[in-house]
Parts: C-alpha cells; sequence; structure tokens
C-alpha cells in the first residue's frame, strides 16, 4: 500500500471509505511519547500508539509536506489494550516533530480508525529561557482549580508546559499583554494526585522547529494525601527581634523522612527537610538566622516520603510570626513624618542636631584636659636646670674605728 493511500486511510478521507459510510466509526486511538516527548539533539524516542479496540495494525504519520507513513502489527498488552511502539530518532531541531496515528483492521477492507490527537517532539534549544508560575502557589489541595502560567520577555508565538515522566507536552498559543512580552495560562483543571509533579515550560515561534531553553522547575505539591498533621512550634517564642535566631520546629509522630515549611502569601518554593526520629517523634529544625522583617507572616509544615515528595500530609496549624524593632515595636515600612524618637515632638533632623551639639561639647572639655596638662608639663621642663646647678649635698657615712667604710685611712 503506498503512503499516500495509507495516510488517507488513517485520515478517513479516501473515496472507499466515504462511499461506505465506514469513515471514523472506530474511536480514535492514544499517542504518547516515551519517556518523554522533550528530547535532546540527536536523541532518540519511541512513539506509542494504543487503543482498546482490537486493531490488527497500527500506523503513524508525520504531519510535513511529504507525510511520511510507517505501519506496525498490533501486541496486545496485560491490560488487554492494543499497541504498537514506533521507535523515532535521531530527532534534530532542524524539522518539526509532529505525529498522529490511527488503528486498522488487516482483513476488513479499508476500515480504520479516526486518527489520534497530534503528538509534537520538542528539542530544547539556547534562546532565552521563560518563567513558569503558579498564582496559587506550589501547595494545591483537592478540588482547587490549578492554572500555571508560562511567560517571557521574548516575544514567543506559543510555549508547551512539560512535567517530569508525563507523556504529552500541551501548547499554548502565547498572549501578548505588554509590547515584547508574551505568556500562556495553562488550565489544568480541579487539582487531584495525578497534579503533583515537577514542571517546566518552552517558548517557541509559530513557523519554527526551534523551542527555547527550559524555564526554571515548579513543583506542585498536593496537600491532604497523607493521613497525619503535623505540627509546628517556634523557639524562643512567635514574637522575635529583628537580628536575632530563631527555628522553626515540624514535629509528626508518622514514620514520615521527608519534612516541608511554607510561608503563606509567597511563591517561593518551600523549604524542606530530612527528618530525625528524636523524643518518640520525626521531627526537623528550620533555622533562621539572622531574623529580618521579611520572615514575619504565617507558617505552616507538612509531612511527606522521599520516593513521592510531591504527596503531602493535612497542615500543621498556622504559626504567625512576629518581628520586632530593637525596641520591641513590630517592625513596619518606616514612614518617616511619623518617625519618632524618645524625645516625644521632636523630628529626626532635630535628634541629629541635638547629637552633634552633645558631640562638639565632649570635644571641647577633652581639648581643655588637654592644654592644662600641657602647660604643667611645660613649668616641669623649666625647673630642671635651676636644681641641677645646686651643690649635691654629701651623704653620710657611718664611721668604725675612726675610718670611713671604703675610704683610705
Amino acid at each position: 500500500m503506498s503512503p499516500k493511500l495509507t495516510f488517507l486511510l488513517c485520515l478517513g478521507l479516501s473515496v472507499g471509505l466515504r462511499t461506505s459510510g465506514q469513515a471514523g466509526i472506530y474511536r480514535k486511538p492514544s499517542l504518547s511519547a516515551l519517556p518523554s516527548p522533550v528530547v535532546t539533539s540527536g536523541g532518540f524516542v519511541t512513539l506509542q500508539c494504543i487503543s482498546w479496540q482490537g486493531f490488527d495494525r497500527f500506523i503513524l504519520t508525520k504531519e510535513g509536506e511529504h507525510r511520511p507513513s510507517w505501519t506496525l502489527d498490533s501486541q496486545r498488552r496485560h491490560n488487554g489494550q492494543f499497541q504498537a511502539l514506533f521507535p523515532v530518532g535521531p530527532v534534530t531541531p532542524s524539522y518539526r516533530w509532529t505525529f498522529r496515528c490511527c488503528g486498522c483492521y488487516r482483513y476488513i477492507h479499508q476500515q480504520c480508525s479516526e486518527p489520534s490527537d497530534p503528538v509534537e517532539l520538542l528539542v530544547p534549544g539556547v534562546s532565552g529561557k521563560p518563567s513558569l508560575l503558579s498564582q496559587q502557589g506550589s501547595i494545591m489541595t483537592f478540588g482547587r482549580n490549578l492554572t500555571l502560567q508560562c511567560l517571557s520577555d521574548v516575544g514567543y508565538d506559543r510555549f508547551a508546559l512539560s512535567k517530569e515522566g508525563g507523556h504529552n507536552l500541551p501548547q499554548r498559543l502565547s498572549e501578548r499583554p505588554q509590547t515584547g512580552r508574551s505568556q500562556a495560562d495553562f488550565l489544568l483543571g480541579r487539582v487531584s494526585l495525578s497534579h503533583g509533579g515537577r514542571y517546566r515550560c518552552y517558548g517557541g515561534h509559530k513557523f519554527s522547529s526551534k523551542w527555547s531553553t527550559p524555564s526554571d522547575p515548579l513543583d506542585i505539591l498536593v496537600a491532604g494525601v497523607l493521613p497525619d498533621t503535623p505540627s509546628l512550634s517556634v523557639q524562643p517564642g512567635p514574637t522575635v527581634a529583628v537580628g536575632e535566631n530563631m527555628t522553626l520546629l515540624c514535629q509528626t509522630r508518622s514514620q514520615r523522612d521527608i519534612l516541608f515549611l511554607s510561608k503563606e502569601g509567597t511563591m517561593v518554593s518551600p523549604l524542606r527537610l530530612r527528618s530525625k526520629y528524636q523524643a518518640q517523634q520525626y521531627q526537623a529544625q528550620f533555622s533562621m538566622s539572622p531574623v529580618t522583617s521579611a520572615h514575619g507572616g504565617t507558617y505552616r509544615c507538612y509531612s511527606s516520603f522521599s520516593t513521592s515528595p510531591y504527596e503531602l500530609s493535612h497542615p500543621s496549624d498556622a504559626l504567625e510570626l512576629v518581628v520586632s524593632g530593637p525596641s520591641g515595636d513590630p517592625t513596619s515600612p518606616p514612614t518617616w513624618p511619623n518617625l519618632t524618637s524618645g524625645v516625644q515632638g521632636l523630628k529626626p533632623y532635630q535628634n541629629v542636631l541635638i547629637g552633634i551639639s552633645v558631640a562638639f561639647v565632649l570635644l571641647l572639655f577633652l581639648f581643655v584636659l588637654l592644654l592644662i596638662r600641657h602647660r604643667q608639663q611645660g613649668k616641669c621642663r623649666t625647673s630642671a636646670p635651676a636644681q641641677l646647678l645646686m651643690p649635691r649635698k654629701r651623704p653620710s657615712v657611718r664611721r668604725r674605728g675612726g675610718a670611713a667604710l671604703g675610704m683610705p685611712p
């Protein structure tokens, strides 16, 4: 069978299929890339075409000018599904690698399924990497809607989102809210256990096969999977002064080897430490030294396993941390017109003038003391020559037997 006819059969567009009314009567198979649709330049990948229908063979077609296709007999899996595994490579960024597949019966004349959804392989490039963030934070609970936003200062036309261990690569056309900037929102729906994982995004141009450098990874953690609820405490206390040392202690009685500490209202990834078993509890100490005003806020902690780090326990009770200034008052952004010192009603510049005046009086006092001392030392030097001209008093000598000791008789 010619490649062109095979492609038409896969799409259900041949005259025979149209006249027989059998085009697309079977549900389309699923196409995915193993182990990932993100492939390094020169690398290889396996495309898996799979279906619950008992197709005898599967046809893989590459989109493009010539539309080449490949046909493989199906294999039955242990779960009853039918599949074909197509090796592809070496993959290079010079071409776009977009594929579809369909399932066909060998002995039923010209009966094929609808084509699968397209799968595009992505070869990371060297252009400017975008940023990936979650407006809801990195810790999610079941049932909440999750939206990941990919944005860049480069004017990309499209973005792709990848998940480690995932076999699909959803894409979105970019929006440009500002000149020179581009972004795309990936609506992932209500959070379930499968949403936990590590994500990256890429930027690309519409008519190019080249993609950007991947964004920094973003971890999405799902809370409430494990049944325990840790406790969170702080030493020396919930109110701490700027510059002091502070330790947040997360504890759980359940056997967990990873503990997380998160702060509300921030998109910074939570802190993660290995637990230690002490006092019949698994615990971790999160030290923050020295404390700054940025440490103030509401904290919670979670437990997890290192083997499944994206599945968390229920959150601990909230811990409110208040950071105070040197005087003991809670720190707040300075507002100079309202800032006062120890003297009521004085403004900042008046305090400065008083300080300068006190320093001047002290310096003047020291200068007077030095002057008096200098004059006293001068008097001592002028009286010394007179003493040298005076005759020296001869010391008395005790005599024994009319002769002085040490003198000749």
